[in-house]
């Protein structure tokens, strides 16, 4: 899924001939530079990924720390109201630890902040690490651990399952998902396993939190079967025992988090049948009296009724946090209730009698406009497992969703406390050459946005008249930039139009059947004309379709290859491009998509990531971006290619304005070019590059989309998976 990767700069002209072999002892070699000075912020939409976990530091006032799935981990600064990312250091090589399993922070120093980081467990994924700072995560030292994290997998939502032990401050415990508990006494420099009486982990949830109640600490298990011991404690630090008279069935299968009342020493624990955020559909919450052992349910409402239209009203319980200040206050979530909508509970005397917050709450989204979904008003959210209430502040409640982080000051007005924080996972980025916008994006689950500012959430929102959740292709008419078609996922169509550069939109009259199941990338030809929309999905390759009346009726291009993505001409109407990734060959057509024949062969083929771009401008020079062979040019449409000998990778490509007194388009490139992966710039077509990010600017993986902006030289556009679209300036 992401590849691997190195970095630095360039050198010599282009090279080679026809084929991907392997830079000669004889050809020049690129000498490491100093990036060129940049300014890199944020294109702003604000949140639009899942929220896991939010903790406030205990004694320091407007300290508080919050993780994401892929997104990486971010500090509130309390002064500017906004979220301070923390991982962006974090390089191509390391993409595996955007992904934040938990935070842990230590009440006794409130300096001292601690990452388990680690996207997934599989195979083909890395270890994880912990990460520890002195200093609130301005700078980190790093531990690789032996074992694997899994922040994007199922229960990336329970709870903190890292923790700083209260009896000493030099002690930090790890629960992992596969490989029982781990401990460390040097303040996670290293790490040993430590006995726990649980089996190893069937099903990849294996530990889902930890917590301190006094100097007890608490362990949920989540691969309990219904019958045996969901939660376990060790009063000594040293032996683990299963806690007596845990709940037991269907509705307390997995221990989803748990927070601690220390003013009446109970420990409330919400579970579900599942770890979610999908799938649970029942459950329940439970109060523990720490200094009796008894066990009280406090569910405030049992999943399993109906709703008034008669759907099923199945969920879990996901959140939970006390009031510091308020013996016996404290507030729950439910979590995957799609009928009847998830909602907060809060209960002022210890769980006897709650208090649903939905039916009251007044959302103010103003400042990003795309959670009203296409216009209409914003619910109370979904994916709701992180809940955190302000030790200072018994009014001040968030909690994080699927695509943002809600607060309240009163218990009734909520609005985003998302500013900072962007989680989007980008897939296309378009920068027109005239108009409002310097910017389109396409993006996962939350569709097509039109950016007629870089420092605000688009106020259109997502582009509706149909809704996408996750956008699959987006393409402007080159010579005719007020046409904008893109395709996605949605339920009500898969593809649309815009007759003014994006800003609204129609939906196609008709679509081939397998748009539905397959939507795949779309092309516009230079004149709008003629669109070509190619389908594939997991692996499964469909034909290609062509439309000559703005998506009325389309027609199969049975020359195309299946599941090969659809290139225009920038300059010639009557051309299009694709390359052929299973045969290393470029196709082309000069009948406006009618028919397609083979070009140049022998390029990289296989499972390899690729990119065939053509300049802007210019007609049949094309670019082709290769992840194991480099990067390769045509000047003849396509009928034979020379490979560029200053790049030894090419992840993505893309163009912008010109330098001053410089012919040619300014080249942008994810790639490498000697010793690493970075972002770079050449204004000299690719003879020589400039890298233009640093090691403070790296966000992980990178390799999706980049695109220069044609009206502003220098200014870059770049799509990250999970750090949203950041846009590099030089100082001007």
């Amino acid at each position: 899924m992401h590849p691997t990767r190195r970095t630095v700069l360039a050198t010599s002209a282009a090279a080679a001939t026809l084929t991907a072999l392997p830079l000669t002892q004889g050809q020049a070699r690129a000498t490491p530079s100093k990036p060129a000075p940049y300014r890199w912020r944020n294109a702003v939409i604000g949140g639009t990924g899942f929220v896991t976990g939010v903790v406030f530091h205990p004694a320091v006032r407007g300290l508080a720390y919050s993780r994401t799935d892929i997104g990486g981990a971010y500090r509130w600064d309390d002064r500017k109201a906004c979220w301070t990312p923390l991982t962006d250091h974090l390089g191509w090589d390391d993409w595996n630890l955007l992904g934040v399993e938990a935070i842990a922070i230590d009440p006794a120093h409130p300096n001292r902040v601690y990452l388990a980081l680690g996207t997934y467990t599989q195979p083909w994924a890395g270890n994880g690490a912990i990460l520890r700072s002195e200093d609130r995560g301005t700078t980190w030292t790093r531990t690789d651990l032996t074992v694997k994290l899994g922040a994007n997998e199922d229960g990336r939502g329970t709870g903190e399952r890292l923790l700083v032990d209260p009896r000493n401050s030099d002690t930090l415990w790890l629960g992992t998902r596969h490989d029982g508990l781990l401990r460390s006494t040097d303040r996670g420099a290293t790490w040993t396993p430590a006995p726990f009486p649980a089996s190893p982990s069937p099903t990849g949830q294996g530990v889902t939190l930890l917590v301190a109640a006094g100097r007890t600490l608490y362990a949920g298990w989540g691969d309990s079967d219904g019958t045996a011991p969901t939660l376990y404690r060790t009063v000594n630090g040293t032996d683990w025992e299963p806690v007596p008279g845990t709940p037991t069935g269907t509705a307390a299968k997995v221990p989803v988090r748990a927070a601690y009342d220390r003013h009446t020493r109970e420990l409330y624990v919400t579970y579900a049948n599942a770890p979610g955020p999908n799938g649970q559909s029942d459950g329940a919450v439970h109060k523990l009296a720490t200094s009796t052992g008894t066990w009280t349910d406090v569910t405030p409402a049992r999943p399993g009724g109906t709703t008034p239209d008669g759907s099923a009203d199945t969920f879990g319980y996901g959140g939970v946090a006390v009031d510091a200040r308020r013996p016996g206050t404290a507030v729950v979530s439910t979590n995957n209730r799609w009928a009847a909508v998830d909602t907060l509970y809060r209960t002022t005397d210890g769980g006897r009698t709650w208090t649903s917050l939905k039916e009251t709450a007044e959302f103010d989204v103003s400042e990003t406009p795309f959670l009203k979904w296409g216009g209409t008003e914003p619910k109370f959210g979904w994916w709701i497992q992180a809940v955190a209430l302000d030790p200072f502040d018994s009014r001040h409640v968030v909690y994080g969703t699927g695509a943002t982080l809600y607060g309240t000051r009163d218990l009734r007005h909520w609005a985003p406390e998302i500013r900072g924080l962007e989680e989007t996972a980008v897939v296309q980025l378009i920068s027109p050459p005239v108009g409002e916008a310097h910017l389109l994006s396409g993006l996962g689950d939350i569709g097509v946005m039109y950016h007629e500012r870089l420092t605000r959430s688009p106020s259109r929102g997502m582009a509706s008249n149909p809704v996408f959740g996750s956008s699959t292709g987006l393409s402007q008419a080159a010579a005719k930039p007020a046409y904008v078609v893109r395709s996605g996922w949605g339920d009500h169509g898969n593809g649309a139009y815009s007759l003014d550069g994006g800003r609204s939109w129609n939906p196609f009259a008709a679509q081939p059947a397998i748009a539905k199941d397959a939507p795949g990338p779309i092309a516009a030809n230079a004149d709008g004309s003629v669109l070509l929309w190619s389908f594939a999905r997991d692996g499964a390759k469909h034909p290609t379709y062509r439309s000559v009346d703005n998506g009325t009726t389309w027609s199969e291009v049975t020359s195309f290859p299946k599941g090969a993505r659809p290139v225009a001409d920038p300059a010639d109407p009557t051309r299009f491009y694709a390359f052929d990734f299973d045969a290393g060959t470029v196709l082309a057509s000069t009948d406006s998509g009618l028919s397609f024949t083979a070009r140049a062969s022998g390029l990289p083929s296989g499972d390899v990531q690729f990119q065939l771009v053509a300049a802007p401008g210019r007609s049949g020079d094309l670019w082709l971006s290769t992840k194991t062979g480099g990067l390769f040019r045509s000047t003849d449409g396509g009928a034979t290619f020379t490979k560029i000998a200053s790049c030894w990778a090419s992840h993505t490509l893309g163009f912008g304005k010109a330098a001053p007194g410089a012919a040619y388009p300014a080249v942008y490139m994810v790639g490498s070019v000697e010793t690493g992966t970075a972002v770079y710039r050449s204004d000299d077509e690719a003879k020589t590059w400039v890298r233009i990010n640093d090691d403070r600017h790296q966000w992980g993986w990178t390799g999706t989309v980049i695109t220069g902006d044609p009206r502003v030289y220098g200014r870059v556009y770049l799509g990250t998976n999970g750090r949203g679209i950041q846009y590099g300036e030089p100082p001007r």
